[in-house]
């Protein structure tokens, strides 16, 4: 074989044919089906590549042709009629006296994806060369320009430093330093910090510097959005019980939607086998949401004005949604086992690598359904569906009816209570709410007024509001640091 695998001689060119036709290998009897195998070298191309042999029959039989001068001029000038302009190998191997095979070969186009011969797109399916579906053409030409001409760096017209979190891009720098993925020595400046992050080039900013650390995103970049919703029941059409829509970068995003997920989810607590201490639980391990919130932030198309994020929570589940689709050569099923990375906004999501939110090796997923696992949690479940990603937490986020009495001890309430909880005026509740508290002091001193809120149905203000209360009257005080220490319940 020569370097690049191309067979040299009758004998590798026997060796090759026992191969058999396959997704990259395809016998063709004479240059009298040039057209044909030019269509093959097109589903090669749109391929891993593959090699093309002209003068062996469809079953193996090596007859070779007769090959001029002329035949082999005809093979390069149909080579020619490839766009884009195609690198393709041709070689002569002479089988027997006054018959050769001609040997065609390409490599996979990669960035340079769809090709198309005569106009027409073909692709490879095992051994079967066909016409590539014109959705897939139409997603492999955008991929094509996006390689070098991307939403994420293409300048940011009217943009300026000032437009941008200050405190975001030092806080980046900070992370990045102390994850040892940006030098020490690198400056304060948020412009040169820009810089060395990719996200400003000739000192002009770019789209991912906005989606990153942007303050304004109306009227010009309507699809930093995210959508955060809690509906009662199983479906769409439940009464809202939570509503937020809010322009934001994609940093806001994680925390906002983190900050909302451990808002709503209920908090159930248990005492684990032979330990004395409570252990409180949220339904889907936080760890494993954070995960997929990161990847639905940095692998979503930004190119569409109406895109966004999506956070929603049913009664059954709870649904992260991001717009657009998997990279070309990634399926959802491959989300759930191996795969590589392929990151579609790879500035955007080097920023949040250089943080240490998260690795480079197409991991996460994986270690998502580790998480959930371990947690004693369902794996989350993959699906495209009308544009978007969504990966779905199966999880019973209100409690049984039995159950409706019990939430201080179960730590998880009824929806229903949840919600009139949180509509009762202070007024009429105030001292019915202040023994609650008082009373889950007493059952667990650590706890703090987030764990406190959602135990007991209430927000973290009326919480709040009921200590201040409590240490007003005398009636409880706290020992050590406000995170650390634990509540005394005066007598």
């Amino acid at each position: 074989m020569t370097a690049v695998g191309i067979p040299a001689n009758a004998k590798q060119i026997a060796l090759l044919v026992k191969e058999g036709e396959g997704p990259a290998l395809e016998f063709k009897r004479s240059t009298g089906e040039l057209k044909e195998g030019m269509r093959t070298l097109c589903a090669f191309l749109n391929g891993s590549g593959g090699t093309l042999l002209f003068g062996v029959r469809p079953d193996g039989t090596i007859e070779g042709q007769e090959v001029s001068d002329q035949t082999l001029r005809d093979v390069a000038q149909a080579a020619d009629r490839f766009e884009p302009p195609a690198h393709v190998s041709i070689h002569r191997v002479k089988v027997k006296s006054g018959r050769d095979v001609i040997v065609v070969a390409v490599e996979g186009g990669r960035d340079m994806r769809p090709f198309a011969h005569e106009g027409r797109a073909y692709e490879r399916v095992s051994s079967t060369t066909r016409r590539m579906p014109q959705a897939k053409y139409e997603r492999l030409l955008v991929e094509r320009g996006h390689a070098k001409r991307r939403w994420e760096n293409l300048s940011a017209d009217g943009l300026a430093l000032k437009d941008l979190d200050r405190k975001g891009i030092l806080r980046t720098r900070e992370l990045a330093i102390q994850q040892n993925r940006i030098s020490p020595d690198t400056s304060r400046d948020i412009g040169e910090i820009l810089d060395r992050l990719g996200l400003r080039a000739a000192g002009v900013l770019t789209q991912a510097a906005q989606a990153l650390y942007g303050k304004r995103f109306l009227p010009d970049w309507p699809q930093c959005l995210l959508k955060m919703g809690r509906f009662r029941g199983t479906e769409i059409t439940g009464e809202i019980v939570d509503n937020r829509q809010e322009h934001m970068n994609a940093f806001a995003m994680v925390r906002e939607g983190m900050a909302f997920l451990e808002r709503t989810m209920p908090l159930g607590a248990r005492f684990p086998e032979g330990k004395i201490f409570r252990e409180d639980r949220f339904p889907v391990p936080l760890d494993a949401l954070r995960e997929i919130l990161l990847n639905a932030v940095m692998h979503r198309d930004y190119s569409h004005y109406s895109g966004y994020v999506a956070i929603v929570i049913f009664d059954d589940r709870i649904e992260i949604r991001s717009f657009g689709r998997l990279p070309t050569g990634i399926t959802v099923e491959q989300l759930s086992g191996r795969h590589d990375s392929k990151p579609v906004n790879p500035l955007i999501a080097g920023a949040f690598h250089r943080t240490g939110a998260v690795e480079v090796w197409g991991r996460g997923t994986n270690r998502v359904i580790a998480m959930c696992k371990k947690h004693g949690a369902p794996p989350p479940l993959f699906e495209e569906r009308q544009g978007f990603l969504i990966v779905t937490f199966k999880a019973r986020l209100v409690a049984e009816a039995t159950a409706a009495t019990s939430g201080v001890q179960s730590g998880v309430e009824p929806l229903d209570r949840q919600v009139k909880s949180r509509e009762k005026s202070s007024e009429n509740s105030s001292e019915k709410s202040s023994e609650k508290v008082l009373a889950l002091m007493m059952r667990n001193p650590l706890a703090c007024a987030r764990e406190i809120a959602g135990t007991l149905g209430l927000t973290s203000r009326a919480v709040e509001k009921q200590i201040s209360k409590l240490k007003k009257d005398g009636r409880i005080q706290r020992i050590g640091p406000d995170k650390g220490g634990r509540w005394e319940v005066v007598r």
